[in-house]
């Protein structure tokens, strides 16, 4: 695909509609056409006398090469490349789930990007988890206005900051305020993967320069966002929620554990790890530690019959913390309720491994995942290496699936006195965290029982 700017260097808005452009597809063409015989033009039928005697009238051939050209003039300027493969008429009217819900919101989807590309007016915005068909609905709509002669600017957003920074250097061609101004009043702007771009504050600002712009005089502008609403600036947020100029189609819930794929771990510990098989007597355990294993169960049960709140469960490793988590991901799972298990140093691991350029996923995208998720069970909090950026990373998590009210459950390796305060002090708030501490000695061996002892979980 060419570079935006390669494009911009030899396109202009007038060279667009330019009529009196010589076409490359005439001056190439290698077979004449048997009417005009290569000539593009024909002499008028008409009698001696007739007002049309002797004039000349552009062939049928002219005005199809002629109309060909100005598509392929268009399809340059839109950027769109091999996109221009996805049309409605390439569209599978069901999407690609197999789930009735999500084949109705697919329907209506697309049936609201075809309205929108007969008569481009107002903002589009496409809401849905990955692969849900949001770069297929907005190419789709780029390409119809294409056909309809209307010049349209296909973009995904991390390729148009890329862009921008590039105009920068001194060997670049465009300018940076060419660019810039070529995107802000393109006559219609199709973004796409808009919040996968790295969060900086100069790629908000331009983002908003853009957005803000064209939101004051109303360009048609079509959006597919990638993740949460909620994950953009908040500037940026209030353009897209505007219900005066914004239209949101909605193909589902948001990024989140939706489409996370079980893990075979996960699936190996859930065919032994469930509630028929978890033991209240525990290792040797006294009528204390029973007891907390039997309120811990209990507690367990009650959250995963109808997740509401944070569950917290705190004790020595191998007291059987992870068995409750894996026995409530495993009824959660079993109902088709999309659920989130990650062990903490492999969650921090899977962060630290998306900045590699091999990763296939954005660090964006899956910090999204993980903080959104309907359901979030994180195993062994404390376990991690503590480093600054790895409690960071675990403190915004808490911190807004916290504020958020979104259900999660954590097994703290030890006691919450063991954590750092910032993140101590949020799962000590009985509003939202219930606490199950369970006093028994490991399982798989014969070590010391625990002695502290804290409240028992209760719904919030």
């Amino acid at each position: 695909m060419e570079s935006l700017a390669d494009i911009l260097k030899r396109l202009t808005l007038k060279s667009t509609y330019d009529d009196t452009e010589t076409s490359a597809a005439e001056e190439a063409r290698e077979e004449a056409c048997p009417r005009c015989e290569g000539r593009g033009w024909l002499r008028t039928d008409a009698p001696v006398g007739d007002p049309a005697f002797g004039k000349l009238v552009q062939c049928s051939c002219q005005a199809q090469a002629s109309q060909q050209e100005r598509l392929a003039r268009l399809q340059r300027y839109s950027n769109l490349g091999p996109l221009t493969r996805l049309s409605f008429e390439t569209l599978d009217p069901k999407g690609r789930s197999s789930e009735p819900e999500s084949q109705r919101r697919f329907r209506e989807a697309a049936q609201a990007a075809t309205e929108y590309a007969q008569e481009p007016q107002g903002w589009l915005l496409f809401t849905g988890p990955v692969g849900a068909g949001k770069t297929h609905l907005a190419a789709a709509i780029a390409n119809r206005c294409l056909e309809h002669g209307h010049p349209a600017l296909y973009i995904s957003v991390p390729d148009l900051l890329d862009h921008l920074r590039a105009a920068f250097a001194p060997t670049s061609e465009v300018t940076y305020d060419q660019l810039f101004e070529q995107v802000r009043n393109t006559p219609i702007l199709v973004l796409d993967d808009l919040g996968a771009q790295a969060t900086t504050p100069w790629a908000q600002e331009k983002l908003y320069q853009i957005l803000n712009h064209r939101f004051n005089l109303q360009l048609p502008t079509v959006i597919a966002l990638s993740g949460s609403l909620a994950h953009l600036d908040e500037q940026l947020q209030a353009r897209l929620k505007d219900p005066q100029l914004v239209v949101t189609i909605d193909l589902g819930p948001s990024a989140s554990s939706a489409h996370w794929v079980p893990d075979p771990v996960l699936d190996k510990l859930m065919q032994h790890m469930s509630f028929e098989t978890f033991d209240t007597r525990g290792n040797r355990a006294d009528a204390t530690g029973q007891e907390s294993l039997e309120r811990a169960m209990h507690s367990a049960k009650l959250f995963a019959g109808a997740p509401s709140g944070w569950l917290v469960f705190t004790g020595v490793p191998g007291c059987g913390k992870t068995h409750l988590a894996v026995a409530i991901a495993s009824e959660r799972l079993g109902k088709g309720d999309p659920t989130l298990f990650k062990f903490v140093p492999d969650l921090l691991d899977h962060l630290r491994s998306t900045f590699s350029p091999q990763s296939s996923v954005t660090y964006d995208q899956l910090f999204e995942q993980v903080r959104t998720a309907s359901l979030l069970i994180l195993d062994d909090l404390g376990a991690h290496s503590s480093t600054p950026w790895a409690e960071e990373k675990l403190y915004q998590i808490i911190v807004h699936r916290f504020e958020m009210g979104l259900p999660t459950v954590i097994t703290v390796r030890g006691f919450l006195e063991d954590l750092t305060d910032a993140v101590a002090s949020r799962l000590k708030d009985q509003s939202l965290v219930g606490l199950a501490s369970i006093h028994a000695s490991d399982y798989r061996a014969g070590g010391a029982r625990a002695s502290r002892r804290g409240p028992a979980y209760r719904r919030p």
